[in-house]
């Protein structure tokens, strides 16, 4: 996908979501009290601007992430302050999480400041140069303020959910007199918008993944091919991984950071399923990429944050 499609994309959708927002919001005011839908919406604001500041020592906790020195992790912490370097951004405070999933995230809150974090499985599965192209991938968001877009686009489904749950349940309650039938249609409506708004979201989140691995490409040196391979090698090291250890779902509460979906890897993986794990990085490469996305591909893609992968690696085989 070039770069213009990418930003028109990403601009349309905006669009979508705030022009589809403005007028379900006018509706819904001009049939309901004023007071009781602006007191819903400034709950689920404030609820999601609290979920922001304190999410980064949710995530520390539920990752058990520690931040690392350049004494402790010379190598990995010269990488990130070359890359930010780069990148033209503050170098954030580097992490490394105490999980064995291969995987790594960024993120931010103007309490906890911006921070990069990659797992202790990442570090054993891919080489260095695979993780230089990682690290650039988080940077990325970072650069393009992704945590902050994101909790702007969640806030709107969030609205509306809440806003159909009252209403169902005033309607529950509501007589006939009162139009508890109107307000029951007003909640059906409002959590079908949910749901569409969700889609939307859901798309933008995948528009960021391609941003994010562009922004790889540009900054890290060969960063399409080491890129490629790191994701390649994290797929087939996390399907592997959760094959053997079901319990690894609890490790996805906050998967959207991720730089890979841990729930897709299995899905993922099937294009190199008899692969073995000693053959080269870029054999697993092109083993993904002589996978066709079928259209059963093409629906689990639209309920995920990240894109397909075999989509993904040929978005970067195009700007190798």
């Amino acid at each position: 996908m070039s770069l213009w499609r990418l930003r028109l994309s990403l601009v349309g959708t905006l669009a979508i979501i705030i022009g589809l927002s403005t007028l379900a919001f006018a509706v819904i005011l001009s049939l309901t009290q004023l007071f009781s839908f602006w007191t819903l919406a400034i709950f689920v604001v404030a609820f999601n601007l609290i979920q922001w500041l304190i999410a980064p020592y949710l995530i520390g906790a539920i990752y058990r992430v520690r931040q690392v020195s350049k004494s402790e992790e010379p190598k990995l912490v010269e990488m990130v302050e070359q890359l930010s370097q780069k990148s033209g951004i503050k170098t954030p405070k580097v992490m490394i999480a105490k999980i064995p999933l291969p995987n790594a995230f960024a993120y931010s809150s103007p309490i906890a400041g911006s921070r990069v974090a990659v797992t202790e499985g990442l570090l054993k599965t891919l080489d260095s140069e695979e993780v230089e192209a990682v690290v650039g991938h988080e940077l990325g968001h970072l650069k393009h303020r992704d945590v902050q877009v994101m909790m702007f686009v969640s806030i709107l489904p969030a609205l509306f959910y809440y806003i159909g749950f009252s209403m169902l349940l005033s309607s529950r309650y509501s007589s006939r007199e009162e139009r508890g039938g109107g307000t029951a249609i007003i909640g059906i409506i409002s959590i079908a918008l949910y749901w569409i708004l969700t889609m939307f979201s859901l798309y933008i989140s995948r528009l960021r993944e391609y941003f994010a691995d562009r922004h790889s490409a540009t900054i890290v040196e060969d960063g399409p091919r080491k890129l490629s391979e790191g994701l390649a090698k994290i797929v087939y090291a996390t399907k592997n991984m959760k094959k053997f250890n079901r319990n690894m779902g609890s490790l996805n509460s906050f998967k959207a950071l991720f730089i890979s979906d841990p729930d897709r890897a299995e899905a993922d993986a099937t294009s190199i399923t008899h692969m073995s794990s000693h053959l080269g990085d870029q054999k697993l490469v092109e083993e993904v990429l002589r996978k066709e996305v079928t259209t059963l591909d093409k629906i689990v893609e639209v309920f995920s944050t990240h894109p397909n992968i075999v989509k993904r690696l040929r978005a970067l085989k195009e700007l190798a």
